[in-house]
């Protein structure tokens, strides 16, 4: 369940107007920038941004990226983008870093129906003229260049339909790759990056009935081997996304210093899918309420504005 309260009698242009208003002058009005796009959904956000165009004949968001800063522009920055586009920047911010943060490209791929990716790769090719595909591979290579790549390429099958011969024997399949320790096996790529979900599901069932264990498990093996750990972390987000998305969070408020971007990067990306789910089992794993913890570890516009996201005000 989503966390975002949005308001449906908003007017666009009304919305548009303020927002001009708390942009003009020695200093921004971040209050009202929260106050309104902390309670507008996505097709709210683009009519606002329509109507901002029309009336002052300048862009939205460049204003704001003007009059923002720190982690609260770049959380309002990434909240104003279509959801497609903002996947987009941040599967390309994510293949920039030093050190690859492969996560985005596995929750792009695991969680997104197939249209919705397909949205995003094309948003992707808009903006940076290239493929998503071409610059995962540009980023990779071997073993972790055939599973990235084979996740955001295939279009899977979205049906409920699950034959139950076919996951116990592929079930068998991965148990004999993973016994031999040939995780790269082509069937392991075959089996994670094609099959529908439903599929797939039934398959790692089988797989754990069999051995009282889950796959994810009998991968801890080689925790040094970055294949091996984006495969692991591949299947823990198909399996159950909930406990996936908490432990994001859940890592980056550990303390010792705050992961800015990936907590950004749950709050804004889930506010209006499952955020709240994502609340529930973060207290559930930590008996601590999950904006008590933000609240701590952040401050100022930024901790307001995720907190409104939250569906909590400051």
């Amino acid at each position: 369940m989503a966390t975002l309260v949005s308001y449906a009698d908003a007017s666009p242009s009304t919305d548009a107007e303020l927002l001009k208003k708390a942009c003009q002058g020695w200093g921004t009005d971040e209050k009202t920038v929260i106050s309104i796009l902390g309670h507008r959904n996505a097709t709210q956000r683009k009519l606002i941004r329509e109507a901002y165009q029309e009336l002052y004949k300048e862009d939205l968001v460049k204003r704001l990226e003007h009059e923002l800063s720190g982690d609260f522009e770049r959380a309002v920055y990434r909240w104003n983008l279509d959801p497609a586009d903002r996947d987009a920047l941040l599967a390309n911010v994510a293949l920039r870093k030093e050190n690859c943060d492969y996560r985005v490209i596995i929750e792009l791929s695991c969680t997104l129906s197939p249209e919705g990716l397909f949205a995003v790769k094309c948003a992707y090719q808009s903006r940076y003229k290239r493929s998503l595909e071409e610059d995962i591979a540009s980023h990779t290579s071997s073993d972790l260049r055939k599973l990235l790549v084979g996740l955001v390429s295939i279009h899977r099958y979205q049906g409920n339909e699950v034959n139950l011969k076919l996951a116990n024997s592929e079930s068998n399949v991965l148990k004999n790759a993973i016994q031999e320790k040939s995780f790269n096996h082509e069937d392991i790529l075959r089996i994670i990056t094609t099959r529908s979900k439903p599929q797939l599901m039934a398959t790692l069932n089988c797989y754990k009935d069999e051995h009282s264990c889950s796959i994810t498990k009998h991968l801890k093996d080689d925790l040094n081997n970055v294949y091996v750990e984006t495969l692991r972390t591949t299947i823990r987000c198909i399996s159950n996304p909930i406990k996936y998305f908490e432990k994001v969070v859940r890592n980056a408020i550990k303390k010792g210093g705050t992961n800015e971007d990936a907590l950004t990067r749950v709050i804004v990306t889930r506010a209006e899918k499952d955020l709240k789910d994502i609340i529930e089992q973060y207290y559930k794993r930590n008996s601590v309420a999950l904006d008590q913890a933000i609240s701590k570890e952040t401050s100022g516009h930024y901790k307001r504005f995720l907190l409104t996201l939250l569906g909590k005000e400051d």
